[in-house]
């Protein structure tokens, strides 16, 4: 069961980078600092997907060895 907790909220770091991103493309022409606040967002929550999934990773393997 957690296992598959902690996967959905991999992918909802994704859903959230993919969301910033699309918030991006609305306010680039007309507020430009919003625009770079949600890009940032965007980075940070590819950043988290990863580190995540690489934690996740590191802890199935040390249950797997013991």
């Amino acid at each position: 069961m957690h296992k598959k907790i902690f996967k959905l909220f991999e992918y909802v770091y994704l859903v959230m980078a993919v969301f910033s991103l699309y918030l991006v493309w609305e306010n680039w022409a007309d507020n430009r600092t919003r625009a770079y606040l949600f890009a940032f967002f965007a980075v940070v929550a590819i950043f988290m997907f990863f580190f995540k999934r690489n934690f996740r990773k590191k802890i199935e393997e040390r249950n797997k060895n013991q």
